[in-house]
């Protein structure tokens, strides 16, 4: 559906460069890097809204290089939603259609059609201002489906809304996705909104793809320290390999094979690490006695700091491992995991 083919944008000090990415017809595609990465400039580049500077665009087996934005067949929903504050609901829905004319009873069908669809009937009347933040983004994505896009761009559509309505618009995409036939790609830099919407994903940084897969072979095989980093996995050294383990200061982890080179990194989940109050006997290859200086509530999950051998390591348990082994700060207990959940870089 989407093709883009060795794409350079210019924009005042940024750079996008040497961007290749496809992505299938329905497909609900996200694009995660943290803020300054180039997100919304691709985003921007794709809808027709910044020059490219080289490189092509193909949208089926239509080259869209150089079209205008309005002969592109590609919706985009901004962050800000960029609503027209001097129109109603029902006028800024109807808006685009303006430059893509349609026969009366489509305008009606489609109309009637997002307007149910998106729970907005009470609200045709009333102007952005009076509109709460999940309320405005309905609007805004009613107003972008209207004039039938093969290709929905979302620029980080859940980041300004509070918890509440961020989990109301996240059923509101699937919902979409699953009952149209367009394709989306949506922005962001929140790794967790990622995992519970997309299929696949890209990860950007300073202007360039850094990795592009599944989203689950992404979080659980990163390419780069970047992503590894970026995804979560929070447990990154710096490490001189010799044979098959991986020096880090005085602690020896067990990789369970060769590296290519001498030195680099090595990662581990914080998840992948296992506390115990003891040393455990399992296929686990890598077991330290550890040190807790910290512990932190995350919601479902304690995150727990440990120092190892001088070098600080975190794991994630639940409440009912956190009374059971007694954690706190000052204890000392076992931290274990498998030569398998060490990745290199």
């Amino acid at each position: 559906m989407i093709r883009i083919e060795g794409l350079n944008v210019s924009l005042a000090e940024f750079q996008l460069r040497d961007i290749d990415l496809h992505i299938a017809e329905h497909q609900f595609f996200v694009l995660m890097g943290p803020t300054g990465a180039g997100k919304t400039v691709l985003l921007e580049a794709l809808a027709g809204l910044v020059p490219v500077d080289s490189g092509r665009i193909f949208l089926g087996d239509r080259e869209i290089t150089n079209l205008p934005p309005e002969r592109r067949g590609i919706g985009i929903v901004y962050q800000d939603y960029a609503l027209f504050p001097h129109m109603t609901v029902q006028e800024n829905i109807t808006y685009g259609l303006h430059f893509h004319p349609v026969s009366p009873k489509v305008r009606r069908e489609r109309f009637s059609q997002f307007v149910e669809t998106l729970n907005l009937p009470h609200l045709l009347r009333r102007r952005p201002e009076t509109l709460s933040g999940g309320e405005l983004q309905r609007t805004a994505l009613a107003r972008a489906l209207m004039i039938d896009p093969e290709v929905l761009l979302l620029d980080e559509p859940l980041s300004a809304l509070d918890p509440a309505f961020r989990q109301e618009i996240q059923e509101l995409l699937r919902r979409l996705h699953e009952s149209s036939r367009v394709t989306l790609l949506m922005v962001t830099h929140d790794f967790a909104e990622a995992l519970s919407l997309a299929e696949r994903a890209a990860v950007i940084n300073h202007g360039r793809i850094q990795q592009v897969g599944a989203i689950k072979d992404i979080f659980r095989r990163p390419r780069t320290a970047f992503v590894a980093d970026f995804t979560g996995m929070k447990n990154l050294f710096p490490a001189v390999y010799a044979g098959t383990r991986a020096q880090i200061g005085s602690l020896s982890v067990e990789m369970g094979r060769r590296a290519d080179v001498e030195r680099g990194f090595i990662a581990i989940r914080p998840e992948d690490i296992v506390l115990s109050a003891g040393p455990l006997a399992s296929s686990m290859r890598n077991c330290f006695q550890a040190r807790i200086i910290d512990v932190v509530d995350r919601g479902f999950f304690y995150e727990v700091s440990l120092d190892i051998c001088g070098t600080v390591f975190k794991s994630l348990i639940t409440k009912g491992a956190l009374v059971e082994l007694e954690i706190e700060s000052g204890r000392d207990v076992y931290a274990s995991f498998k030569a398998t959940a060490v990745h290199l870089f």
